[in-house]
């Protein structure tokens, strides 16, 4: 049979073909009419030439990818892939480049025609896409963190305010209604428009190769990579929180014209080349691309400093591609477990359940071995201990059995955690789940899909204790007064929020923090992991604690501060809902470009809760990050499995199906997963 895409009432795009690589081909085809426009832009940051399109707020962007060598990087990985992968990749490819369409609203108003795409590109999209994904962002601010407060910085970390994170958790048959697994998640990213995932259906009819499996792709990148349900099997991930990206400080200098490095053994030459960054109406902005022998410079300081990355992808020349199509022939537990042998970043948790009742929990991924001080820190370039000694194996894994379950939300999770990684997620969203799970044998889908929901606030016991002694008065009353649920019409919820911000920003006028204003690598594309009053806010969960304890953590009395904020929050709004709405970012943001309308919808949940919607306290009341995807795959019957995005199948804003998922996304509820032919349209 010929390739043939149907679609569901929401526009989801199911695809079958009679053969693998026309499978691939119609993909890649549907990829580009959906997502015209945002494939281009994933082209183009993932080549260093955003700017071209977009002008000069995208250098900085444009700089790193180049720097970082994200393309050189996909160009090696791309020719190390078997050779039946780097088939599906170009064939893939070659449907991208067939469906390709210039009129859609952001090409129209830019005067711009879509570039086409090489048989590399998948690669250099999904590197980039996770180039700033892992620990580079948060080891530059703890590195400053150390030098201005000592190890009263620990007391600062947080997962970052656009860092990743996630829920995954699954329970086996003998917790279930049906008698069959359960499997649920939501990844936390950025909430772009258009959207980071695509739901997709990819069912090849090859009677030697048949497969027919539901889940999420990123846009220009084929097969699906992170969450599927292939009808005998069912699988999620979260982010690991794994150390895989180490920063070196470098010393560079000039002899004839050559850049060299001071490595362990003295001054050492190093690869250099100029480029220039073509600027969308202004000039050329000119860029050094330097790689020393632990990796490429990213950032440059005065007096010769220098810092260079050294990651996973970069070092093996892989990406981990050789898992796609495994991934899309898995009947089982040992299936899925087998492909993602070849998985190499993002280093993620992985769930993994079967009809068949099998139960697994691992971690996948390439994790490097190194000394304590390179991984908690910056590393000295000169240090002769100091580099990378080989890779950590084996990983963690749990088999689990039928009536056990399994949680994972970016937690520490005892030693399997303290083997791969130094920071974690605070533990409140993965307790709260497993609280959920506990003592349930009779799970159903739609207890799954009312968990994404839970918008039960794990810190109100803290902020009680906090404020107890601080009042009378009408914010402390309603805070005092809360239930503790972060829903749109609660007032509480209103007043709480107030007050945490007005807190943070009290905290970030003490001189003792004035120095972190001051980064440690001064680059715009870093600012949203640097910012002062962003970070104190998300370290609320460390430092209430402290002050509870009755301790003065940087000789400030918190406790005060923290009576002082309720005046402040005294002007505070209504309800959650009146601040908290979703306010996702688009390419055109801050290029003087208007991107196209999106309601700015009420959302319930906040940072913590199971129902992850973001805000940055301190900073903004709106969700700009969260649960970019959400998904309950049923193992009894794929048609009760249910999945939801927070805009829509096109990112063309004309489509009907442009923003149709959005009210459900922020209503929290789920598409029904339809798998049904005949209910399906062309």
């Amino acid at each position: 049979m010929s390739a043939r895409t149907l679609r569901d009432d929401h526009g989801v795009p199911h695809v079958r073909a009679g053969s693998l690589l026309e499978l691939a081909h119609e993909q890649g085809r549907v990829a580009a009419h959906d997502r015209a426009w945002q494939l281009e832009w994933l082209r183009r940051r993932a080549t260093g030439t955003s700017a071209e399109l977009l002008g000069a707020g995208c250098v900085p962007g444009d700089r790193l990818v180049r720097r970082t060598r994200v393309a050189d990087t996909a160009l090696r990985a791309h020719a190390a892939l078997d050779p039946a992968t780097r088939a599906f990749v170009a064939s893939y490819v070659a449907g991208v480049n067939a469906g390709l369409r210039g009129d859609v609203p952001e090409l129209l108003t830019l005067g711009a025609e879509p570039g086409a795409w090489e048989e590399w590109m998948p690669l250099a999209v999904f590197h980039a896409q996770h180039l700033l994904f892992a620990s580079l962002p948060g080891k530059l601010w703890d590195a400053r963190a150390r030098e201005v407060l000592g190890e009263e910085a620990a007391l600062l970390s947080h997962e970052g305010p656009l860092a990743s994170g996630s829920n995954a958790w699954a329970v086996g048959g003998g917790r279930t209604a049906s008698g069959m697994p359960l499997v649920a998640g939501d990844p936390h990213r950025t909430i772009e428009s258009p959207g980071v995932y695509q739901q997709v259906r990819l069912a090849c009819e090859d009677p030697d190769d048949a497969f027919d499996v539901v889940g999420f792709a990123f846009p220009g990148v084929p097969g699906v990579q992170h969450f599927a349900h292939a009808g005998d099997v069912a699988w999620a991930i979260t982010n690991a929180m794994a150390d895989y990206q180490d920063v070196f400080a470098e010393r560079l200098r000039r002899v004839d014209g050559r850049v060299e490095a001071k490595g362990p053994d003295g001054w050492e030459p190093t690869e250099s080349h100029a480029e220039e960054i073509p600027v969308r109406d202004g000039d050329p902005v000119p860029v050094e691309v330097v790689v020393t022998a632990r990796g490429p410079v990213f950032a440059d300081g005065d007096d010769g400093r220098a810092w260079s990355l050294r990651d996973a992808a970069t070092v093996v020349g892989e990406l981990g591609f050789g898992a796609l199509l495994p991934l899309l022939r898995a009947r089982s537990v040992a299936d899925v477990d087998a492909a993602l042998d070849a998985w190499v970043e993002p280093v993620n948790n992985v769930v993994v359940a079967d009809r068949a009742g099998r139960l697994l929990y691992r971690i996948a991924g390439r994790v490097p071995v190194r000394p304590e001080t390179t991984r908690r820190g910056i590393a000295d370039a000169a240090d002769p201990h100091a580099g990378w000694t080989g890779w950590l194996a084996p990983l963690p894994r749990t088999v689990l059995s039928p009536d056990d379950q399994v949680v994972t939300a970016n937690e520490r999770r005892g030693r399997e955690s303290a083997a791969v990684g130094t920071t974690f997620a605070p533990p409140h969203r993965a307790a709260r789940l497993r609280a959920l799970l506990t003592d349930r044998s009779d799970l159903t889908p739609e207890d799954f899909a009312s968990f994404h929901g839970d918008a039960l606030l794990p810190t109100l016991a803290e902020v009680r204790d906090l404020l107890h002694d601080a009042g009378p008065g009408p914010v402390h009353d309603a805070i005092l007064g809360w239930d503790g649920r972060m829903e749109t019409g609660s007032a509480g919820a209103a007043a709480f929020a107030a007050w945490r911000s007005a807190f943070v920003r009290r905290l970030a006028d003490e001189p003792v923090f004035a120095p972190l204003r001051v980064p440690l690598v001064d680059d715009p594309v870093f600012a949203p992991w640097l910012d002062l009053t962003g970070r104190l806010g998300l370290a609320l969960d460390s430092l209430l604690p402290a002050a509870l304890a009755g301790g003065t953590p940087y000789g400030l009395d918190l406790r005060a501060l923290a009576a002082a904020a309720l005046d402040d929050a005294a002007d505070h709004p209504e309800t959650w809902g009146e601040t908290h709405v979703v306010r996702p970012v688009h390419a055109f943001d801050g290029s003087g470009l208007e991107p196209p309308t999106v309601p700015a919808l009420p959302v319930a949940g906040d940072i913590d809760c199971v129902r992850c919607t973001g805000s940055v306290p301190g900073v903004t009341d709106a969700c700009a990050r969260g649960s970019v995807a959400r998904y309950v795959w049923d193992l009894a019957d794929r048609e009760r499995s249910g999945w939801v995005v927070p805009m829509g199948a096109s990112a063309d804003p004309r489509d009907p199906h442009h923003l149709d998922q959005l009210p459900l996304w922020a209503a929290g509820r789920l598409a029904p997963v339809v798998t049904d032919w005949e209910r399906l349209h062309p």
